[in-house]
């Protein structure tokens, strides 16, 4: 009798821990922290900067604030869009700060910088606002996920569409010097080869230059029918206007391969209208964006754009991950993050591959003339939706060390 006594006391001790097990939740620290590398007071500070820590903060927020009961808190750092200083702040919050995560990361050299170190801590990082393909190939680890675009889906995007029309055959690029400029003028020049085109040469200019005059008077003399414009943000603007003031438009076509709602805002209808441009996500596209784009405009003042979207997306879903691993050992939450599928107002069956990329379909936009607009803010209309499989290089391209061949 009490050995029978003793087996079933040592049952359920064992059915105890193995629950235990089971539901077994747990912190590495005192709280879950995400960080917020951003450009606050550059070039790219309208296209990102608070808006993008505020959009993390809705996440966090709409997700309830904590995790397994401990609190979930944003740091935020303006990294000046200089590599070194992102890669120190990115080790500072890593080893001193207990920073789980590090998202948005605008600039692609800041990026490439910081998924060094996180390979290295083996923390995670979250790439919404860079292009660079480097990310997801001789950069990529199990820790980083370029969630957003990247430089293929817009050239193929935008670059493809326009190559293959009348009049889209010889290119010329103006190219802001540094590696998301370089990398997307080289993403769309193959484009242009491939399609029969050619690539008659490029102007690279500083980042966060004013003065376009010599930029565009090589684009001129050129002879180009098309000017790539292979930068974004405030260098975006500023290159649209100088081409305007200096005359190369419209004897010469701008086909701008990053543009950004809230550049449409600043240009205005008048000068943006009809420029072709491919974004990943649309404030006005179905119920869930526009209802997101509320909340955002309520806190902002102005409307979310893709990466914004791609912020808040991406934070949602890195800590569903973390909820249903049951704690926030990076390897385990990386493992949730490409097993779970995404299907939210950004993208609906969306997927982290194994080189970090998550798949999506894009979107081909054309900006409306003042007379299509139905006030400020209702800026694109489709053109075409490219399917996810379309959008992305192909996995069998990837030079990831994580893919099996």
């Amino acid at each position: 009798m009490q050995t029978r006594l003793w087996k079933c006391a040592a049952a359920s001790i064992a059915l105890t821990a193995g629950a235990a097990t089971v539901h077994a939740q747990t912190l590495s620290g005192d709280a879950l922290r995400i960080g917020v590398l951003t450009d606050i007071s550059g070039v790219y500070a309208d296209v990102s900067g608070k808006g993008a820590i505020e959009a993390v903060k809705m996440a966090v927020e709409d997700f309830g604030g904590t995790m397994f009961g401990k609190p979930i808190e944003v740091l935020f750092a303006d990294h000046l869009n200089k590599p070194d200083i992102g890669a120190a702040k990115a080790r500072e919050w890593f080893d001193r700060d207990g920073v789980d995560m590090i998202t948005d990361l605008a600039n692609s050299g800041v990026a490439l910088a910081v998924a060094g170190i996180a390979k290295e801590k083996k923390r995670h990082i979250i790439v919404n606002n860079p292009s660079n393909m480097g990310l997801t190939n001789a950069m990529c680890s199990p820790y980083t996920i370029h969630y957003t675009y990247d430089a293929y889906s817009l050239a193929h995007g935008t670059g493809r569409n326009v190559v293959e029309q009348p009049g889209g055959d010889t290119w010329y690029f103006l190219t802001v010097d540094f590696a998301f400029g370089i990398g997307l003028e080289e993403q769309v020049s193959d484009v242009v080869r491939a399609a029969n085109g050619k690539v008659l040469g490029a102007a690279r200019h500083p980042l966060g230059t004013t003065d376009y005059s010599s930029y565009i008077l090589q684009a001129q003399t050129s002879g180009a029918k098309i000017i790539g414009l292979a930068s974004t943000g405030h260098d975006t603007i500023n290159a649209i206007k100088a081409a305007h003031e200096f005359g190369l438009t419209p004897k010469q076509k701008l086909a701008a391969l990053l543009l950004w709602i809230n550049d449409i805002h600043a240009l205005g209808l008048d000068v943006a209208q009809g420029l072709l441009l491919t974004n990943a996500w649309y404030w006005d596209m179905n119920e869930g964006s526009r209802e997101f784009a509320k909340r955002y405009y309520e806190r902002m003042q102005s409307m979310p754009n893709m990466a914004h979207a791609g912020d808040y997306s991406s934070t949602m879903h890195y800590l569903k991950a973390v909820e249903a691993a049951g704690t926030d050992d990076p390897d385990a939450v990386s493992a949730k993050m490409r097993e779970t599928p995404i299907n939210d107002f950004f993208a609906q069956g969306g997927k982290v591959r194994e080189d970090g990329r998550m798949v999506h379909d894009m979107y081909l936009w054309e900006v409306k003339s003042p007379a299509e607009s139905k006030g400020p803010w209702d800026y694109y209309k489709l053109v075409k939706t490219i399917p996810a499989e379309q959008a992305f290089a192909p996995l069998a391209d990837s030079t990831c060390y994580l893919v099996k061949k």
